[in-house]
């Protein structure tokens, strides 16, 4: 018997979004999984309807909606980003049928979106079981429990215990693949203007406002002739733009980013590399930056967080100043320009000054980089969500819509609202004449 199952990528429901290289990986990692099943897979990306920019990247279509309660008093326009309402239900209605649907779950304040999918998945297909997963899933499963009308809360990476959950549903599995099929084999999109690539999972550095150590078990770097075949099969498809989402891309390079590059060099790839994530730059040195620029190298992000040592100790020292400025000579020294290189710097960190934060901008304007502000946005489990929660600062139960990086700052820093908004004009502009 052949069951038929429908996967599900929800809306982004936010105040803000843009499409940079997104693609929702750990459901097609999921559908690649299943595909050794006796299972017909149908697919949904609500996400997917932008117009395409530079480089891949793209303006997400949306629709103004009406805003939760909670963000009532929030002075902005909350937005439904994606396909419309009539599109979702258009591609519903020609599925027709199945027996179980899975929907994921990605930014925790983007639960609304998977709320309103299991809703009107109710609707239409209300005796079929729902079971979501995804990293809201897995870091606020109480919350999922209490907020979504789902008949199961999957947590964590997919392994065979996927399977039992399954089973339980009356659903029996029996493999007819020794193989799985890879995400772009199986149809789901019409178009690959990019491609998203994960050359490893989890991270071995453990900073205090990432989740990464909590949502993967462990650190580990997928063999190269994998990565490689995954690249090559998608370039010959005409993909070009190739963004990489690994938490630590550079770790061990010597033997597992360098040889990438030299096998995509030797194989002559004209294509584009994007690196949305921050890189470690502790580990650019002259040879890493060379390669890259060879291999294609376009977007370019550092990670820097922070100016101030002591914080920088404080939440990981996963980089210093000093190391940042050899990271960008020897980026230069490569070829890179300085409007290819962007640094991330974070402001609503848990008593950090805007001060503070002026410094770091200063820095980066004497290096001449791209500065990327990036407001802090707290994650439940982490070190500083604790340390939060401790001095008072937001509840342990906080609604995840409140953590919502374009609102935190605002609600929870005690910033001037006056005194950030010329800070982020001043960077703008600074940003522009490079």
């Amino acid at each position: 018997m052949t069951y038929r199952v429908l996967l599900i990528n929800p809306w982004i429901y936010d105040f803000a979004a843009y499409n940079f290289w997104a693609r929702p990986l750990g459901l097609l990692k999921v559908a690649e999984f299943l595909s050794q099943f006796n299972l017909k897979l149908f697919f949904i990306d609500c996400c997917d309807s932008f117009i395409v920019k530079k480089y891949g990247t793209g303006k997400y279509s949306y629709q103004i909606v009406e805003k939760p309660d909670i963000l009532r008093n929030i002075p902005k326009k909350y937005k439904r980003y994606g396909i419309s309402l009539d599109e979702f239900i258009d591609k519903l209605k020609e599925i027709s049928h199945v027996d179980l649907i899975l929907i994921t779950s990605i930014m925790a304040y983007w639960w609304y979106g998977v709320n309103e999918v299991v809703n009107i998945i109710r609707e239409k297909f209300p005796n079929i079981p729902i079971v979501i997963g995804g990293i809201y899933a897995t870091l606020y499963k109480e919350h999922a429990k209490e907020k979504i009308n789902a008949d199961s809360i999957y947590t964590g990476q997919i392994e065979d215990r996927l399977i039992d959950n399954i089973s339980n549903f009356g659903i029996k599995l029996k493999r007819v693949r020794e193989q799985s099929k890879f995400w772009w084999q199986l149809g789901f999109y019409n178009k690959i203007p990019y491609a998203p690539i994960l050359t490893s999972t989890g991270c071995p550095f453990r900073c205090h406002y990432c989740a990464s150590s909590l949502i993967y078990k462990s650190f580990e770097q997928r063999k190269i002739e994998e990565v490689i075949n995954e690249i090559e099969e998608l370039y010959n498809m005409g993909v070009r733009d190739f963004a990489f989402y690994d938490d630590a891309l550079l770790y061990k390079s010597e033997t597992h980013l360098e040889p990438l590059l030299r096998e995509i060099i030797k194989r002559n790839f004209q294509l584009r590399f994007h690196t949305p994530n921050g890189l470690h730059a502790r580990f650019i040195n002259k040879n890493v930056a060379q390669l890259m620029k060879k291999a294609g190298f376009k977007t370019l992000r550092l990670s820097l967080e922070t100016v101030n040592i002591k914080r920088q100790i404080e939440t990981g020292g996963k980089v210093t100043n000093e190391e940042l400025e050899k990271a960008v000579f020897y980026l230069k020294e490569a070829g890179f320009l300085s409007q290819d290189i962007g640094v991330y710097i974070m402001y609503g960190l848990p008593e950090q000054s805007l001060d503070e934060v002026r410094v770091g901008v200063d820095f980066l304007k004497k290096l001449k980089v791209r500065i990327h502000l990036t407001e802090f946005s707290p994650i439940k489990g982490t070190y500083y969500w604790d340390e939060l929660v401790k001095k008072g600062v937001i509840p342990d139960d906080l609604d995840p819509l409140l953590t919502n990086n374009t609102i935190f700052s605002e609600l929870f820093s005690g910033y001037s609202k006056e005194e950030l908004q010329r800070l982020k004009i001043e960077v703008n502009q600074f940003n522009l004449l490079l």
